[in-house]
Parts: C-alpha cells; structure tokens; sequence
C-alpha cells in the first residue's frame, strides 16, 4: 500500500502566533537617512484619509499604502505615505512638517 503525503503545516502547529505579512513591520532607511520601521496597509484595512508627506495629496479610503515612523519614535510620530513617494523618499523632501 502506499505512503501518504503528510498534510502541509501538519508538523509545524503549535501554539505560538505566526505573524502575518509585515504586521510586525520591517526596517527600512527613511527621508533622513534614519532607521524607521515600515508597515503595509492593504485597501481593504485602509478605513480613514490620511495625508501622504511625500506629495501633500490626500490617500483615500481604500487605497494600499504604507505606514512609517521612527525606531525611536511614537505612535504621534507614524505617517502614511503613498507607496511610490515612500519608495521616491530619498529623491524628494518632505513636503509637509508637524509641529
């Protein structure tokens, strides 16, 4: 009689969270030059306007696009950026400065 192949994740199940996506973030070199940590949004997670740094145009409900902020710094410190002036960011400034 022949084997069975085992079912795919059959032996890795345990109990510990698995991270889906970037939900943890990555690190990437910012505007500055600075590590900042870099999340993902999908469409579908994204609910609010945000207002991209990159361009000064608003990013819509909907629309894919990338959130970054500091290493060290806070949750006031992320921004949301569009994904092509996140990746253009060292060949432009930014546009917009909080005080």
């Amino acid at each position: 009689m022949p084997r069975r192949k085992p079912r795919a994740g059959a032996s890795s199940r345990s109990n510990a969270p698995r991270p889906v996506g970037d939900v943890f973030g990555r690190t990437e070199a910012g505007p500055s030059g600075d590590d900042y940590v870099v999340r993902t949004v999908p469409g579908a997670r994204a609910v609010k306007t945000y207002r991209c740094p990159g361009c000064d145009h608003e990013i819509a409900p909907g629309v894919a696009h990338v959130v970054a902020w500091a290493v060290d710094g806070g949750e006031e410190d992320r921004r949301h950026w569009h994904q092509g002036c996140w990746n253009g960011r060292r060949t432009r400034t930014i546009t917009r400065r909080w005080s």
